[in-house]
């Protein structure tokens, strides 16, 4: 019995040395938000988008750019004051594909700015990407 255990530990580590549960969330974001009538080939061009970009060291394929990025924000800012709460911020890095369900994020009493926002959305997607 712990032989399996030990399995499942590897596998776990496997996947978090990885990031591959965070590989396939963003990819999983990425299709629901283009929609594509052919969702294989999509992904494909995807991952074929990011193996170049590795390889040539261009920017890597993003699915939001700023102004979706932007709206986004406006909708969880229904008050319109230019921020956002700690918890509508984690929502929406998990609605994106950006947090691992297991991450703690320590909430330091600060609201969230639209450019807190726009830099932690780059930042972990550009980790995803580099992990790849």
């Amino acid at each position: 019995m712990q032989a399996g255990g030990n399995r499942e530990l590897e596998a776990k580590n496997y996947l978090e040395k990885h990031q591959i549960m965070e590989l396939l969330n963003y990819l999983t974001s990425a299709l629901l938000f283009s929609r594509p009538e052919k969702p294989r080939e999509y992904l494909i061009s995807l991952l074929e988008q990011l193996r170049i970009a590795k390889i040539t060291g261009v920017a890597f394929p993003f699915f939001m750019d700023h102004s979706n990025i932007v709206s986004m924000f406006e909708m969880m800012d229904t008050s319109n004051k230019g921020t956002i709460s700690f918890v509508q911020y984690k929502e929406g890095l998990k609605t994106l594909g950006l947090l691992n369900e297991d991450e703690v994020l320590k909430d330091d009493g600060h609201v969230i700015t639209l450019e807190k926002f726009r830099s932690e959305v780059k930042k972990r997607t550009e980790k995803i990407w580099s992990a790849f």
